[in-house]
Parts: structure tokens; C-alpha cells; sequence
């Protein structure tokens, strides 16, 4: 008995983690996807350079994410209004958020204005880790405006890892600039 209790209870652990895994494909593929395009950038500009590649990432990441938001603008603001402290205080910043984003892409994608351009991805993205990070430690299962509405993707600690990791490479980019 304790045998056929076991195997069942493994085939609903790879039947659960087929499901989360199916949530994340959307997340996979573009990222995948900006990964492929940093490698380009970097095999165009012929050799490697760390901080090249993380403007060309952070850029190709902020239009593809911000561009998504902007599909369904006021479901973004609503979903993102749910966990974002600025965002629930204002729901003016949860509109102005995708463009935040497409104006930091372009930016990165561009080379322009890099001081500034780092410090308000280090501050958008800090505030965002905030809210994040806020949500996971009440445990509800809310969904993650990342993508804006379009794909049902459930916010979970690599929502968290993925504000960490673009305010962290801002930080160190800003740094580099002093």
C-alpha cells in the first residue's frame, strides 16, 4: 500500500511541475529570446565586453517587457497596482511604468545619457523588488504583471530574482560610471 501511495504521489509531483513549468513557458521563450540578441550584439561588436552586454540585455529586456504591458495598458495597471507600492498609491506611476521601461530599453539599446539611465533602473527596479518581495512574504498566489496581461504568469521568486538582477547590474554599471 505504502508503494502505490508513493508512486502516486510521484506522478502528481511531475504532474504539478509540468503545470508550473507550462506557466513559465511564455517567460522562457522571451528570455531565451533576449539572450539570443545579447549574443548577437556581442558577436556584431566582435569581442567580449561584460558591461556591453548587460546594456544590450537590460535594453532588449525593458522594450520587450515594456512593449507587453502597453498591449492591455489598464489591466497592467490594475495587476500591477495589486503589489507595486507606488504603483498603489498612484495609479498615474502604473501608467507611466511601461513607458519608464520603453524609455530605460531605448536607452540602454542606444548608449544614452548612462548615469541616468542606470540610477532610475536602479530606483524603478529597487521599489519594484520592494513590492515583490512584499507580496511572497504574505504567500497569496497573485499574478505577475511582468508581461502586463497577456500571459498568466503567476508571481513567484524568480519575479523577485529578475528585479534584483536588473537593479544589481544598474548598480554595478553606475559604479563603473563614477
Amino acid at each position: 500500500m505504502v508503494h502505490i501511495h508513493q508512486e502516486s504521489s510521484v506522478e502528481d509531483a511531475v504532474q504539478k511541475f509540468s503545470s508550473r513549468l507550462k506557466d513559465f513557458i511564455p517567460l522562457i521563450v522571451i528570455f531565451s529570446i533576449i539572450f539570443l540578441f545579447t549574443a548577437f550584439m556581442l558577436v556584431r561588436l566582435g569581442r567580449w565586453d561584460l558591461v556591453f552586454a548587460m546594456r544590450s540585455f537590460m535594453g532588449a529586456f525593458f522594450v520587450i517587457f515594456g512593449g507587453f504591458k502597453i498591449i492591455n495598458w489598464k489591466g497592467f495597471v490594475d495587476a500591477y497596482s495589486i503589489y507595486d507600492i507606488l504603483a498603489k498609491r498612484s495609479r498615474v506611476y502604473g501608467y507611466l511604468y511601461p513607458l519608464i521601461e520603453l524609455g530605460l530599453g531605448f536607452s540602454y539599446l542606444f548608449a544614452l545619457n548612462l548615469f541616468a539611465t542606470n540610477a532610475i533602473t536602479l530606483f524603478v527596479m529597487g521599489i519594484s523588488s520592494i513590492g515583490v518581495f512584499n507580496e511572497l512574504g504574505k504567500g497569496k498566489q497573485i499574478p505577475c504583471a511582468c508581461l502586463g496581461t497577456v500571459f498568466k504568469i503567476p508571481m513567484t521568486k524568480v519575479t523577485l530574482l529578475e528585479d534584483i538582477l536588473m537593479a544589481g547590474m544598474a548598480l554595478w554599471m553606475l559604479l563603473l560610471l563614477l
